[in-house]
């Protein structure tokens, strides 16, 4: 090596040496790196409902569970696991699909995920009455302790509104990332025109979603179908057939 290179190495050596192993405080610019986004896993609900409803509402296992991943999805400062993406690994692994798994098994399936934060949910329904309870629970997949909860109770006739209260208290009990002024504007437009939705319509779609786990393609599409035309306005069908490709 020649002196001239010499010189520069021991000069770039110098300069390394005072450099910090990291910067001693965050700074705008290069220091200031954006760091991952919290990621959300909902599990199938926990149907609770007592005597002779209990089979007839198991549909809304899965149901619920994904007008809740639906729902936070609208929180562009969280990644949210698609449900289909819970369906794989419950297959996979070989774990029920009705919502009754323990909180160790819910939290390794969080971490297959690759999910910071476990939601599960409970939904009971009070004997020959139209109301609906929706309990949900959040554990953390690094430590399985609870983190949070949220609870809301209506009828069910008014299902998605009950979905977008535990919704609102998950964002808030968990200090995600708020939603910023404009997108808050669009979901409460969004949620305005869907609170409608009648219990008959998210059945439908539940059931549906059900049929398309099982591979049975055309009877999830009829069902979809079914479901918008008892609301034409219910986006959630329509999305789906649209990943149908039908």
């Amino acid at each position: 090596m020649n002196s001239a290179a010499k010189s520069f190495c021991f000069d770039l050596e110098g300069i390394t040496s005072r450099l910090p192993a990291e910067p001693t405080e965050r700074l705008p610019g290069f220091w200031n790196l954006p760091q991952s986004k919290p990621t959300v896993a909902v599990l199938y609900f926990n149907n609770s409902v007592l005597g002779k409803d209990n089979e007839a509402m198991q549909p809304l296992s899965k149901g619920l569970a994904d007008l809740l991943i639906n729902n936070l999805s609208g929180n562009a400062g969280i990644r949210v696991v698609e449900r289909d993406r819970i369906q794989a690994v419950l297959d996979e692994q070989k774990l029920a699909a009705d919502g009754k798994l323990d909180p160790a098994t819910s939290v390794r399936v969080g971490k297959i995920v690759g999910a910071h934060h476990m939601v599960t949910g409970t939904f009971v329904s009070e004997l020959n009455k139209p109301t609906l309870k929706i309990t949900i629970r959040v554990f953390n997949t690094e430590t399985s302790e609870i983190e949070a909860r949220a609870e809301a109770t209506g009828t069910t006739a008014a299902i998605l509104p009950l979905i977008d209260k535990v919704s609102a208290e998950l964002n808030k009990n968990l200090k995600l990332p708020e939603i910023p002024a404009q997108a808050r504007e669009e979901h409460a437009a969004a949620a305005k025109k869907q609170e409608k939705v009648p219990y008959q319509a998210v059945m439908l779609y539940s059931r549906a979603l059900d049929e398309k786990d099982h591979g049975n393609k055309d009877k999830a599409i009829t069902l979809f179908k079914q479901a918008v035309s008892a609301f034409p306005d219910y986006d959630a069908p329509k999305a789906e057939l649209k990943k149908l490709g039908a």
